[in-house]
């Protein structure tokens, strides 16, 4: 499906409308679309300097202007908000009987497909790019199916043992009202000769969105350095097929860990046999709300991409893993009986020529029907406004 988009500039705290396709030959303005590599504030100001600007401001002026990142949940700001009784009630009872058996049952599983990794990989030598690129993933026969499979399976285990006992599951296709004939069209003949998608390209709310990809795709993932020499989780993501990067490096390799995606992307789009990408182009997690600018990096390739959005329903504690510290994220999370996910695909996105010339418009484009088809609301921010407001939440919490 080739899709291209009227010019209609998306404002921050606006769901949009569902997206009218506009003729091939239509000349297409994306105005706002550069800001997707850079943030909206000036490179030189830091957080802490940025923070002591925004300590003046009152919470509700805060949440304003980061309102992507804004936790809605029982918990309050950074899940120290004042608790009810039954707030306070139902978490401990969890964590006298649910939790410790959680904990239990989900390190058991993360050793028990360690164990299947380390056989797995046995007398095998890593596919090496360089010194820092190294993984399992291309590797064939019994070897990667026990792999891919095994995966897969306790992935979803993990789930479960998170309170995911169910996750719906809806398979979308854009209403034919807002398709143009020259796109039905299009979408005909991808029918019959169907591509295989490069990557798939799915909107970040908290880690277990990884541990919902791992179970249904088991993709390649973006991964810090770091997590590479991690006990066990190291050997996992070299099976998975990690490309590792360096987030607050300077250095000129971020050209290089870019040409390393781009090829593994057109790789998996080319060859059944190849671990498909998986990306997150707002390169941070939100409250899942909002959509926060896609970076540029995920369309380099120029190819086929499958989109995918996740939601995660609440009523006491939001699973979004937004402005809330990673341990108190998990201990919240263990301690509700249930949680809920939803995920909608979508049809494979088929780039028109236009967007593979421009990836800074097939960003905006797939972005916009993501949104709409999300119900989603977009975003100007990033990470770096992200980082500003926790350091200001900080602040104001150590105040009171």
């Amino acid at each position: 499906m080739e899709t291209q988009l009227k010019d209609l500039h998306p404002t921050q705290g606006q769901r949009q409308p569902k997206p009218e396709l506009s003729e091939r030959s239509e000349s297409i303005h994306y105005e706002g679309s550069t800001k997707d590599d850079r943030s909206l504030l000036k490179p030189e100001s830091s957080s802490s300097s940025s923070s002591i600007l925004f300590s003046n401001e009152s919470p509700e002026e805060l949440e304003k202007k980061f309102a992507a990142f804004v936790r809605h949940d029982a918990y309050g700001p950074m899940g120290r908000g004042e608790l009810s009784l039954e707030e306070k009630v139902l978490p401990a009872i969890a964590w006298v009987f649910l939790v410790p058996i959680r904990v239990v049952f989900a390190i058991s599983l993360l050793l028990l497909y360690y164990v299947i990794c380390r056989i797995c990989t046995l007398f095998s030598a890593p596919n090496r790019d360089d010194d820092e690129q190294e993984d399992y993933a291309h590797m064939g026969g019994w070897r990667r199916a026990a792999i891919v499979q095994c995966g897969k399976f306790l992935s979803r285990i993990m789930l479960f043992v998170f309170g995911f006992y169910w996750i719906k599951e809806t398979f979308r296709i854009p209403d034919n009202d807002d398709k143009s004939s020259a796109a039905l069209n299009e979408v005909k003949d991808v029918c019959e000769e169907p591509e295989r998608p490069g990557a798939i390209i799915s909107n970040h709310v908290s880690y277990i969105d990884i541990l919902y990809h791992m179970s249904s795709f088991f993709p390649s993932f973006v991964a810090k350095r770091s997590v590479a020499k991690l006990p066990l989780v190291g050997l996992i993501s070299k099976c998975l097929g990690c490309v590792y990067v360096q987030r607050e490096s300077k250095s000129s390799d971020f050209k290089g860990v870019s040409g390393v995606v781009t090829e593994r992307v057109k790789e998996a789009h080319q060859d059944k046999s190849a671990p498909i990408m998986m990306l997150f182009p707002e390169g941070t997690t939100t409250n899942g709300d909002f959509l926060l600018p896609f970076k540029t990096g995920a369309f380099l390739a120029k190819v086929p991409v499958l989109p995918v959005i996740l939601r995660y329903p609440f009523q006491r504690f939001s699973p979004a893993w937004d402005s809330i510290s990673g341990v108190r994220h998990v201990i919240f999370l263990l301690s509700q009986f249930v949680n809920h996910l939803e995920v909608i695909r979508l049809p494979i996105y088929y780039p028109s020529q236009q967007e593979k010339d421009d990836p800074k418009l097939y960003a905006y484009n797939l972005r916009r029907l993501m949104a709409s088809e999300g119900n989603l609301i977009y975003s100007d921010i990033g990470l770096p406004e992200k980082r500003i407001y926790l350091a200001a939440l900080n602040g104001l919490l150590c105040q009171h």
